[in-house]
């Protein structure tokens, strides 16, 4: 199994979890493609974390990266950052920061199975004599 994780990325998950819904089920060079020309600022640290992956498999496991798709693509909540921000009269508005955490797993691609042929089932007639 090969992974690699991100672990207190400071952007909210829900806004990295949109990004990491694109890319999810696909090869590693389609994800890439995704990835370096999305506009979102949540891309950048997903292609870093998707490089790490391949660069991963190369080293541990001796895999190319055109053999391999994204299996899991998990988008965690980390700890929030809890701020204050003075209002009028003297009041307080609370201000949550949030941080993420992303778990990448990748996988080689099934083999396409080829269709086995089922062989005709031999008929033996009798011949009378």
């Amino acid at each position: 199994m090969i992974t690699a994780s991100l672990t207190n990325y400071r952007q909210s998950p829900r806004k990295v979890r949109s990004v990491a819904n694109l890319v999810r089920g696909k090869s590693v060079e389609q994800a890439l493609n995704t990835l370096n020309f999305l506009s979102k600022k949540a891309a950048d640290p997903l292609y870093g974390l998707l490089m790490s992956a391949i660069a991963n498999a190369k080293n541990n496991f001796n895999i190319e990266k055109e053999g391999l798709m994204i299996k899991e693509l998990r988008v965690d909540v980390g700890q929030t950052m809890k701020r204050r921000m003075p209002r009028a009269r003297g009041n307080s508005y609370p201000i949550n920061k949030r941080n993420s955490h992303v778990r990448l797993v990748l996988e080689m691609k099934p083999e396409k199975k080829a269709k086995e042929i089922k062989e005709p089932k031999a008929v033996i007639k009798k011949e009378k004599k």
